[in-house]
């Protein structure tokens, strides 16, 4: 779940963002403009601004979010605010031209064959890699070893993919904005390859206690890291879909959704026929009680959030309750701005969240549950071959 770091911004000690005006104004950020509707504001935050955010959106139960703009090194103070100012108009254009841009969603009506590779979602399976990757003494996008976990991670997964799906291919991705990399597999379509399903995870994980650098992050985000690798598992072992099936597990959300934001943009530009887009973002603890998810409403697809319904009524049987987690709170929100239909299931309704991430503290624990964390593998499982098709 992304919140503010307290390490430097991009190429000086200010860094350019869009962030929840209630937050920054709770933070005493100064605004340089902002949009009622959306309720988003662009500002120029200093590290030391980044930490009142981070703290502010602690006292209020939540996990502060803010998008960290791309602003280029040549550009003068004018041009980056213009340009500040112009993305947050195209980030209340891309509100309109969502639902304009998803196609028609299939009709829900359980598919055996779905049914049957949901009941191979393995709970150990997933506590070993929870435990896995949980085990780096820390994944923070701007240490000293940012991609010593991802060149394992490549590793585990060229070994799940190996003897199964010849077509899929791994790819690790540079970003401008970050030295970690995103890990990208792609599973080519068979009759509508330029259609694209996307299933995406942050892998990077923080610190923010003063002095502290170990950042286990188990829940924030080994767990939504490794319901993907579960669930392609499973998917490898199904064949391919009608469309292209992509899982990401991005680099550096957590310093301000980087990796997502360079990944959607590029897919903008190129014009990339994106289906429909799946964040998970920490499952493991069930604090509305277990099967009960939080279904973030903004900066999301209302079409997407109700196929998610069906979904779940069709194959899952959880029980959904609505929330909102403010804009850039995970990324979900990269995908959206750039005009993809994005949906984020979450653990439990936001203000009920796990209560110690971006500390030593989250670990497994007796508070994890790997049951209640199951769930969301089977959802990413049936959203891949639903969304997917071909089944």
């Amino acid at each position: 779940m992304q919140s503010p770091s307290a390490s430097a911004a991009r190429t000086g000690p200010n860094a350019l963002v869009l962030a929840d005006t209630a937050l920054l104004l709770t933070a005493g950020v100064p605004l340089l403009d902002s949009d009622a509707a959306t309720g988003v504001s662009l500002a120029e935050i200093t590290p030391f601004e980044e930490v009142r955010i981070s703290l502010a959106a602690h006292g209020q139960g939540k996990c502060g979010g803010f998008e960290r703009l791309p602003v280029q090194p040549w550009m003068q103070a004018l041009e980056v605010r213009e340009f500040g100012r112009s993305e947050l108009l195209k980030l209340v254009h891309s509100i309109g031209s969502i639902e304009s841009l998803a196609p028609g969603l299939p009709a829900m009506v359980a598919n055996p064959r779905i049914v049957s590779a949901l009941q191979a979602v393995d709970e150990s399976r997933l506590r070993d890699t929870v435990e896995w990757l949980s085990s780096f003494p820390t994944r923070f996008n701007r240490g000293s070893t940012p991609n010593e976990h991802v060149e394992a991670f490549r590793k585990k997964l060229e070994a799940l993919l190996a003897g199964t799906i010849p077509e899929a291919r791994i790819d690790l991705i540079a970003h401008q904005s970050t030295p970690q990399k995103s890990i990208r597999v792609s599973i080519p379509g068979t009759t509508s390859p330029d259609e694209i399903v996307v299933l995406g995870a942050h892998h990077d994980s923080i610190n923010q206690s003063w002095g502290e650098t170990r950042a286990p992050g188990a829940d924030d985000n080994a767990s939504g890291s490794s319901n993907l690798f579960e669930a392609l598992r499973i998917l490898a072992s199904q064949g391919r879909a009608a469309r292209t099936i992509e899982f990401f597990w991005y680099a550096g959300e957590e310093s301000g959704l980087l990796g997502s934001a360079e990944i959607a943009r590029d897919y903008a530009a190129r014009k990339k026929n994106v289906v429909g887009v799946l964040q998970l973002d920490m499952t493991l603890f069930p604090g509305d009680g277990e099967f009960v998810l939080g279904s973030m409403t903004d900066f999301t697809s209302p079409a997407l959030r109700s196929w998610l319904a069906q979904l779940n009524k069709t194959y899952i049987g959880g029980r959904i309750v609505e929330d909102r987690c403010g804009y850039g709170c995970s990324d979900h929100a990269s995908w959206h701005r750039q005009g993809f239909p994005a949906i984020m299931p979450f653990e439990a309704s936001f203000d009920r969240m796990f209560p110690d991430l971006h500390t030593t503290r989250d670990v497994v624990d007796e508070r994890s549950s790997f049951r209640h964390s199951a769930m969301f593998s089977k959802i990413a499982l049936a959203f891949a071959m639903e969304l997917g098709g071909g089944y």
